[in-house]
Parts: structure tokens; sequence; C-alpha cells
């Protein structure tokens, strides 16, 4: 379905935290004319810890509202309980999006059988394509390759973004899932490479700074132009690294309020970038030739 850059989008806000439509419109406004593959809507980068319900659903009628048929709408809708995963599913489709995200129960720590079980629920009980999301880094649970092959057998599970940077899971999935299953880096660092090494794409955080040279470079990488795939890479390789001085998404936040794309709004516990690291993302967006 989506193959290239797919931007893990921000929430912009207004300074005392409440989400900021304007803004919204003007950076899916962006993504088009950048000619990002497609949007997620509420992932991590995008808040979705610290949006209500009714603030997710929000979003996402906003996102698809906004970007009006132009570019596809993915919407992040896992939870570490089922029937709440259930409920934003059914939101997601209710809006309008053409697939759904949905990332690993985070804190409760359920086994394989676990993951296998609620991901299962979520897809008898929504008729919408459905994408996993490995992040072990964030939710202390890591789905394994051989769980990921059974849910793939589910027709509307149609792929996983892997947000491990572990390059060797590329071929195992790849094994294990077969040629239709799609499969997305959730690491900038190492997208070039796992695209490189047969991935479909990359779920980025990057992207919502550079849209042009994240979808030029991974346009490159997914035609197996690898010298070329890496030349693009290498000016965004200081973004990949350092839009993580500090917790996603504070890093990229500031950064687009640096670039003049949002306000500096962001939700606590989530603070504003700390002093210390501000020229180092400063210099990262000057490699990349943003400022």
């Amino acid at each position: 379905m989506f193959r290239g850059s797919i931007v893990a989008l921000i929430t912009p806000m207004h300074p005392d935290g409440e989400v900021d439509d304007i803004s919204l419109r003007r950076l899916v406004e962006c993504h088009v004319a950048a000619g990002t593959t497609a949007l997620v809507a509420v992932g991590t980068t995008g808040e979705s810890a610290t949006l209500d319900a009714t603030e997710h659903c929000h979003v996402i009628r906003r996102t698809v509202e906004f970007a009006a048929g132009r570019i596809p709408v993915i919407a992040g809708t896992g939870a570490n309980s089922t029937r709440e995963a259930i409920d934003l599913t059914r939101c997601a489709k209710d809006a309008g999006a053409v697939a759904a995200l949905l990332v690993t129960p985070y804190y409760n720590k359920p086994t394989q059988e676990g993951l296998y079980l609620h991901h299962r629920a979520i897809a008898e009980a929504v008729d919408i394509p459905q994408i996993l999301y490995n992040v072990p880094g964030r939710t202390a649970c890591d789905m394994q390759p051989e769980t990921v092959a059974r849910l793939a057998s589910i027709a509307n599970i149609i792929g996983i973004k892997e947000a491990t940077g572990d390059l060797t899971r590329v071929t195992r999935l790849r094994h294990l899932c077969g040629a239709d299953f799609l499969l997305y880096s959730g690491d900038d660092a190492t997208g070039c490479e796992f695209m490189l090494l047969g991935g479909d794409g990359v779920i980025s955080v990057t992207a919502n700074l550079a849209p042009q040279q994240m979808q030029a470079m991974c346009v490159a990488a997914l035609t197996g132009d690898r010298e070329r795939a890496h030349a693009l890479n290498q000016p965004l390789d200081a973004l990949h690294h350092d839009l993580f001085v500090q917790s996603n998404p504070i890093p990229v936040k500031w950064a687009a309020a640096e670039l003049g794309l949002c306000g500096t709004g962001i939700r606590l516990p989530l603070t504003w970038l700390s002093a210390e690291h501000e020229a180092r993302v400063l210099a990262a967006l000057t490699q990349a030739q943003l400022r």
C-alpha cells in the first residue's frame, strides 16, 4: 500500500498544550507539497500517550480532513488495553484513515501469546488495514518475528513498523512473513540500510523537518541505488541521531518551532528541549541544509 517516507507527524500545540489545528493544517500541506508517501497521525511522535480519547480522535479526524484525499493518513491507535485499542481503531476507521498503526501494549508486558491474541482481537473487531508497531525500547515488550508471522496470516494485518534498529530482523521477517507483508523501519538511523535490505519504507521522525530529502533518499533505497541512497542520507545522519538527545518528540518539536513550522507547545510530562542540547540540534539542522 505505502512505500517510501512516511512521516510520524508531530501534534502541534499552543503554549498551553492545547492542540493547534491551524499549524496541523500547515504541516499537512507541507507534506503534500513535499511528496511524502503517507502521514501517521497520533503516533509516539504525535504524543498519543498524553492526548485523551476525545483529543486523539479529533487529531485523526482533522488530519484526514486537511489531507483531503491527497495523501493517505494512517492513525496511531495502539493502547495497552485491548478494548481501548479497539475503540481508537474504530474511531480511525470512522474518521476516514486508510490504516491503523498499533503499538505493542506497553507497561503490562504481555506474553507472545498475549500479543497475538491482542492484535487478532483488534483485527477481527475493526475491518481496516492494520500495521503492527514493535518498539521495545519504549514498551518493554518485544514482539518476536515468529509472533509477527502468526499475525501476518490475518488478512487485514498488512505490515509492521520494526523499531528495534536490529537490521537482522529485516531478512528474518521477510522470510517468515512473505513478500507482500510490508516492513517499515521505525529507526531513522538505520532506515536507509533497512530499505536496502528489502524493507518498504521508514516511518520517520526526521521527515517532520526534511520531508523532501527523506522521500528522495527512500526512493533511491527502494530502487536499490545504494550509492545515491547513502549520499542523500549522509546530510540527514546527524538529525537521525540528534533528534533523540532527549525523549522523542522533545527535540523534533523544538526544531520544528525553530524552523517556523509550529509553536512551542508540548504536553507534560514532556518538557521543552534543555538549553544544553540546543546547539547540537541546530548543528544537525545546518548539516541537513535546513537553516
